[in-house]
């Protein structure tokens, strides 16, 4: 089974390459890696599919058939002799490849790329329900469908993802994105009109029209924490390879104060946006839009020094707001994020603390055990942790969830451990990524002997070429 895995790898990323007019051995002499080296560890992988089932029992809900919840089903099958799992997901593609969505956008995918059938992914053996959960009683063990009622469980895993709130922007709704210079890459027909309206964007500077281009970072959690400056480095590079470049004027807004957690990639991202003459303003949350005009408005929020404090031997900071209107002609907008409402509702949402303002799963970090409700498990965009909003992250998540899970149905402690793991293929050009990989300790944690902060040929390789088929024949088949 495994040889066969690395077979429909191999043919998949062969046909990958052969897309972009590529043969393998031209990749791998770029790359200087072997295609092997980048399976997600497939000897080890191997071991635990060849590892003995358990013969615990018990009916697995997993409420999410996207790429966590997908993956937490393949790997029950394999690791329970009789498994008893449903899938409740409403969307007929629920797998579909989402980190591609930013290559969309920039021409270099298109939509057919990244778009798969849920049923092609979830095993056999599991029981798929098309519909929404609507209401999560764990207090009595069921949740609630839009369409077929109750569904009782004895163990459940919330492996929802996350809601799109573009709608809290005064004056912008979803629906509004492809229209008055209003781009977003966060749906997969978002990214689609992204590349429509960035070409717009390109030719109005290419004719001679001084143009600005303006990059938004909300101040709520998002999903692929480097996709809202991917997006500005790909526009970038669209402008230089027409010529028009000086003619437009791009400026990141975050709220945050910096532009990455990670105090060695924060440096390495304000050296490329200087060499790149592309800049930034800190601290600033897009709270409203007006397409007609194509206005921007954001709240600036800052601190200022105030009186001496004799007790605590400092200053006083006092908190200060402004809104402040941008002009633009390009507008991204990376939406502020939650956990769906039947998730954010329910007693399974924290309870206290700044996690509770997004409605996430309440779990322990470490173990994604529920820590009110032993068996509820939670993994993905939707798990109430630090970091970890990325398809690099359920890969290093599922194995963990899933030995714990397991060890609970045999009325054991769970003992296996995620160590917060995240990765950020962040592409700095068409033809460069960084690979930033990191984890709790908010230092690089790099997977090949290379320094993390330059940006290589050989990731992007990676990113275009071999993660989508990775995806596809490795993690959301449990493999890797």
């Amino acid at each position: 089974m495994q040889d066969r895995s690395i077979e429909n790898f191999n043919e998949a990323f062969e046909a990958e390459l052969k897309r972009h007019g590529l043969t393998r051995r031209d990749a791998i002499k770029l790359a200087g890696l072997s295609s092997a080296a980048f399976m997600l560890n497939p000897t080890k992988s191997a071991a635990a599919t060849q590892a003995k089932a358990s013969s615990a029992k018990g009916k697995v809900v997993i409420v999410g058939g996207g790429a966590a919840g997908c993956t937490m089903a393949n790997y029950l099958v394999k690791h329970l002799d009789d498994p008893d799992v449903t899938v409740i997901e409403p969307d007929p593609k629920s797998v579909s490849y989402q980190p591609g969505q930013t290559l969309i956008a920039s021409g270099i995918y298109e939509l057919d790329d990244i778009l798969a059938d849920t049923k092609d992914y979830l095993p056999s053996e599991a029981k798929w329900i098309q519909d929404y959960v609507v209401e999560f009683d764990p207090d009595n063990n069921k949740v609630i469908t839009s369409k077929n009622g109750e569904v009782s469980y004895d163990f459940l895993v919330v492996a929802t993802g996350l809601k799109l709130n573009y709608d809290h922007i005064k004056g912008l709704s979803q629906d509004m994105i492809g229209k008055d210079g209003i781009a977003s890459i966060y749906f997969k027909d978002g990214a689609v009109k992204t590349w429509q309206l960035m070409q717009e964007f390109v030719q109005k500077a290419k004719s001679g029209q001084k143009v600005d281009g303006v990059f938004t970072h909300p101040n709520t959690p998002i999903k692929c924490g480097g996709a809202p400056k991917k997006i500005m480095y790909l526009t970038h590079d669209r402008l230089v390879e027409a010529g028009a470049r000086e003619n437009a004027t791009l400026t990141f807004y975050p709220n945050g104060g910096s532009m990455f957690g990670v105090p060695e990639y924060h440096e390495a991202i304000l050296n490329q946006y200087k060499a790149r003459n592309m800049k930034w303003n800190y601290h600033h949350n897009l709270v409203a839009v007006d397409p007609k005009a194509k206005i921007a408005t954001f709240d600036h929020h800052y601190l200022v020094q105030g009186e001496w404090d004799e007790d605590l031997e400092e200053y006083e900071m006092i908190p200060k707001n402004e809104l402040v209107e941008v002009p633009y002609d390009f507008l991204h907008v990376t939406p502020p994020m939650t956990a769906p409402d039947a998730v954010a509702k329910s007693p399974l949402a924290w309870q206290r603390g700044s996690a509770a303002k997004g409605g996430w799963v309440e779990v322990k970090k470490e173990t994604l055990q529920h820590t009110r409700y032993p068996n509820v498990f939670a993994l993905g965009d939707v798990a109430g942790i630090p970091m970890g909003k990325t398809g690099g992250s359920v890969r290093k998540q599922y194995p963990v969830c899933g030995a714990n899970l397991v060890s609970v149905m045999e009325g054991k402690e769970p003992t296996a451990q995620y160590g917060g793991y995240t990765v950020c293929p962040l592409i700095t050009s068409i033809g460069t990524v960084m690979l930033a990989e990191f984890d709790w300790s908010a230092k690089p944690t790099p997977s090949f002997p290379l320094d993390p902060t330059k940006e290589r040929w050989i990731w992007w390789i990676l990113k275009v070429y071999m993660l989508k088929p990775m995806y596809f024949h490795g993690m959301l088949k449990a493999r890797g």
